[in-house]
């Protein structure tokens, strides 16, 4: 498919219907091991679609109380992380990274010869000098990584329609690798597949999350809500004209008709100010995007989360973090205006 010029492998749920996904899977058992961020969506779409899943998960945690209130079935289709492995022909690996790396050697001694271990992630692999995950070569390694949440990704299933999804064959033991993967993708929801690979898949990833995706458009809220408020704006008002609008009104229209079309269908006087500036934005913020992309690629930004996220008090750290943004003018004021819009007073 033809993407401004440049070829990109691209498969549809047209070229590769559901029904051919389940032929390609019937024999198999998928094992969705890990419930907290891809693991719900992911296992439940399967099972709606119509796969053999089960699910492994810690006993006497909160996420096996949710997997169980999800209606999986304890000694049925829920298990103990190291039972469902053993179950699995295809091990699809949804933990953390951090828990990755802690459960690696028990995951490792289940993937026998013919296996797939799946991965949503090119984390584990592309830094395995780092993480120490190294699969044997006799099981295929593959990789589904929706573009969003995995609360989006049962979202959009649950509407009919689908969530895009990047897809990559590390290790092809069995000769089946890629039909493997697609049927897995097509499987768990996506909108169409691409075609990557693990390192280009974190690489982007990485850069994503603490670029435009969240890290960027915090700071950048920030700082445009901060000089609003110091020039005497209210909150709501400052909070409306940057947050508000955005995501209610602008952002809807770009990602049904793209950009283009929303600075043609805005006032004349928003489309020359949005044209004048964007460029100075983009050649401020340049030289940050390119600092923050050598810092993956050099691995650092890896190794920073590897060691954050393996303390024990990460959690406590993480939640003094979190509560500094939600307890933050901005942010509090949002609440405010999340509570005032029309289908909340319903």
């Amino acid at each position: 498919m033809n993407f401004g010029g440049v070829i990109e492998n691209v498969t549809t749920r047209e070229e590769f219907p559901l029904a051919k996904a389940r032929e390609v899977l019937k024999n198999e058992t998928i094992a969705v091991i890990g419930y907290g961020v891809q693991g719900p969506g992911q296992s439940l779409n399967l099972r709606d679609n119509g796969f053999n899943v089960i699910v492994g998960q810690r006993k006497e945690s909160k996420t096996w109380d949710k997997a169980v209130a999800d209606g999986w079935v304890p000694g049925e289709t829920l298990f103990e992380i190291e039972e469902a492995c053993k179950r699995a022909t295809i091990i699809q690996y949804l933990l953390s990274d951090a828990a990755q790396i802690a459960l690696w050697p028990t995951v490792k001694k289940h993937l026998t010869a013919g296996k797939a271990l799946y991965f949503s992630h090119g984390f584990a692999i592309t830094y395995k000098e780092r993480t120490g995950i190294v699969p044997p070569a006799d099981v295929d390694v593959i990789m589904i990584a929706p573009k969003g949440s995995g609360t989006s990704l049962r979202r959009l299933f649950l509407e009919g329609r689908g969530l895009n999804s990047s897809y990559a064959v590390f290790q092809d033991a069995t000769g089946h690798a890629l039909e493997r993967v697609i049927a897995l993708g097509i499987g768990v929801g996506s909108g169409y597949l691409f075609e990557t690979d693990f390192k280009r898949e974190v690489y982007s990833d990485l850069t994503g999350e603490r670029g435009t995706l969240m890290g960027a458009i915090q700071g950048i809220f920030a700082a445009q809500y901060q000089v609003l408020r110091e020039n005497g704006h209210t909150p709501s008002e400052a909070f409306n004209e940057t947050i508000e609008e955005l995501t209610q009104s602008l952002m809807p229209l770009v990602a049904e008709n793209g950009m283009d079309w929303m600075y043609a269908n805005c006032s004349t006087t928003a489309q020359r100010g949005a044209l004048d500036w964007w460029k100075p934005f983009r050649d401020a913020s340049l030289p940050v995007f390119r600092k923050l992309y050598a810092e993956v690629a050099a691995g650092h930004e890896a190794q920073r989360s590897i060691d954050s996220n393996s303390k024990p008090d990460y959690r406590e750290k993480l939640e003094a973090e979190l509560k500094e943004l939600r307890e933050s003018e901005m942010w509090q004021a949002g609440e405010t205006v999340r509570r005032l819009r029309p289908e909340r007073q319903k």
